[in-house]
């Protein structure tokens, strides 16, 4: 069954495209105030963390959302788990049968292996951002072999990859549905909502940080958004950033 598209969400299409995450940061330039979704069936640059390519072949989904939340940005940060629990809520709506989890701070996994991943960029003169781009990636059709963290896609789960346009709608009226949930609740539903969905929850993981890698049992996330590893019995960190490994 269709998804209906959001009301007050805009969306722009494109054949081919440096970034969408690009594209959000030149319409938000140009003065877009409407909350728009920008996609595109191939990208010639697209970007994950840290600045790594992400790979944008035709089939798989590729959009960026452009809004003004009028928040700080510790506030604005806690919207990469609304993008995850979306991204979960289309994908399982495609797979129904297989394990779909999402990865702190920012993945989604399908059977253990990354299927979509989440980047939020933002531009600021003060501590409210001016804009907040959120790109997402879904491997619907193909996925990139090699990678240090397995992916998947959708038909190595044994389903036929659906038409990124129907994905896109999915995702976008999950996000629209949770976004909403933030911006008259808080953090807090948003936080419980992704524990219940998280994968490695209670498990002993390995986190890479920039000056270096620790072990621990990750022990849920704090108010924030940051991960809790206890590494010790009587010692706990929060981690807001870094990479977290299994096993």
């Amino acid at each position: 069954m269709s998804a209906a598209w959001p009301e007050g969400y805009a969306l722009k299409a494109f054949d081919v495209i440096d970034s969408t995450n690009d594209e959000a940061r030149r319409l938000a330039s140009a003065g877009q105030r409407e909350p728009v979704w920008i996609t595109a069936a191939r990208q010639t640059t697209g970007r994950g963390r840290r600045g790594r390519a992400w790979e944008s072949p035709v089939g798989n989904l590729a959009a960026t959302l452009l809004i003004r939340p009028g928040k700080p940005a510790s506030e604005c940060a806690q919207l990469s788990f609304a993008a995850a629990i979306a991204a979960h809520e289309a994908i399982a709506s495609f797979a129904p049968d297989a394990e779909i989890r999402v990865k702190w701070p920012n993945d989604v996994l399908a059977n253990g292996r990354k299927i979509a991943g989440i980047l939020l960029e933002s531009a600021s003169t003060g501590t409210v951002p001016e804009w907040l781009a959120i790109g997402i990636g879904i491997n619907l059709a193909h996925y990139p072999e090699g990678t240090e963290f397995p992916a998947t896609a959708l038909p190595a789960l044994g389903i036929t990859a659906p038409n990124p346009s129907e994905a896109l709608a999915r995702l976008a009226a999950a996000f629209a549905k949770w976004y909403e949930i933030w911006r008259a609740s808080g953090f807090s539903p948003l936080r419980d909502a992704w524990l219940a969905r998280a994968a490695g929850l209670g498990t002993r993981i390995r986190a890479r940080l920039a000056d270096g890698e620790i072990w621990g049992m990750f022990e849920g996330i704090d108010e924030t958004g940051a991960l809790i590893l206890r590494e010790t019995q009587g010692k706990t960190r929060a981690i807001a950033a870094g990479e977290v490994f299994f096993g």
